[in-house]
């Protein structure tokens, strides 16, 4: 039971709102007295892919964004407006309405955002993945980690990753009748708890997948079985989804239902509010690790000069770029 009142489904988002959680919608001196209280940011990372009838585009992208909304209204942290366009793997290519980004540009622009807010004193960063892109995200941090060699403390948190209890069928213990693949029970429960107005559940509609193995070889989305081949392991071990689930729905999204979710949501939001505030703990506003203990490239006066910043008397993080920009 979480000792927090979560709102399950919210009200509405804040992406447009001057609400004190969205960066993009604050002003300078507003970020300015925000970071003297939290340093700390979540950046959404989702996509625009197909999702089926009854599913709007931006399924993944809403997921993390009202997942950080709640957070950073029980934290006082600070949310960023999310990435809309993300990395895709091969069996998701052809879809029309998923728009899929190159891998190599996909994580130049994240590590990108990850410099531009580490410049902005956002030094404490969540990345929170709502697609089927984990194996990408890490490589962005650490081309950013590459390339400046600044302290920082930066994580990927794939919000299925952290409750997989949750996530599985009840087969396995968990409250779903079949397992978590796209846009299908699993899926569409989470969305009917964070945004429901934008679910259409008289379209819902069911698939089936198209493996070509055995079961047990492959595990299935969030990788929840601990199965020997992660699902983004593969090519040709099963079909593409253009042609094997045309329909954008991977599994039985008619038996999704916000309830069978949101044991799963309240695990989730109490995790991410307990990740927070143990990074917080350990490292207050200001505070990062030593220099001395995560680079050796600078001396602590040096990264303290980059800490400053380029308005109160110190450098801005590009005049360390290797290679320089």
């Amino acid at each position: 039971m979480s000792k927090y009142n979560w709102q399950i489904p919210p009200s509405g988002g804040h992406m447009d709102l001057p609400d004190g959680i969205y960066f993009q919608n604050m002003t300078m001196l507003e970020v300015e007295a925000r970071l003297k209280k939290n340093d700390f940011i979540i950046i959404p990372v989702g996509s625009s892919e197909a999702h089926g009838p009854h599913a709007c585009y931006g399924e993944d992208t809403f997921l993390v964004t009202r997942m950080a909304e709640a957070v950073a209204k029980q934290t006082g942290c600070t949310v960023s407006q999310p990435i809309w366009f993300g990395s895709h793997p091969y069996h998701h290519i052809g879809m029309p309405g998923t728009i899929p980004v190159d891998e190599d540009t996909f994580t130049a622009y994240l590590s990108s955002v990850i410099a531009g807010f580490w410049n902005a004193g956002f030094r404490k960063q969540i990345l929170l993945n709502g697609h089927g892109q984990e194996y990408v995200i890490p490589t962005a941090m650490h081309r950013f980690a590459k390339k400046y060699q600044v302290p920082s403390v930066l994580v990927n948190l794939n919000w299925y990753y952290a409750i997989q209890p949750f996530v599985k069928d009840k087969a396995h213990g968990g409250p779903f009748e079949t397992p978590f693949v796209h846009a299908d029970e699993a899926e569409t429960s989470f969305s009917l708890g964070l945004f429901p107005e934008m679910i259409h559940m008289e379209d819902a509609i069911d698939t089936e997948g198209h493996g070509f193995l055995p079961a047990g070889h492959v595990d299935s989305a969030a990788n929840a079985y601990q199965r020997a081949i992660p699902w983004y392991g593969h090519v040709g071990l099963g079909t593409i989804e253009i042609i094997g689930n045309p329909e954008g729905v991977v599994g039985k999204a008619t038996l999704a239902s916000a309830d069978k979710a949101r044991p799963g949501l309240e695990a989730l939001l109490d995790y991410m509010v307990k990740l927070h505030d143990d990074i917080m703990e350990k490292f207050p506003v200001g505070k990062l690790p030593d220099a001395n203990l995560v680079t050796q490239r600078f001396t602590q006066e040096q990264v303290d000069e980059l800490i400053k910043g380029p308005l109160h008397g110190g450098k801005h993080l590009y005049t360390v770029a290797w290679p320089p920009i």
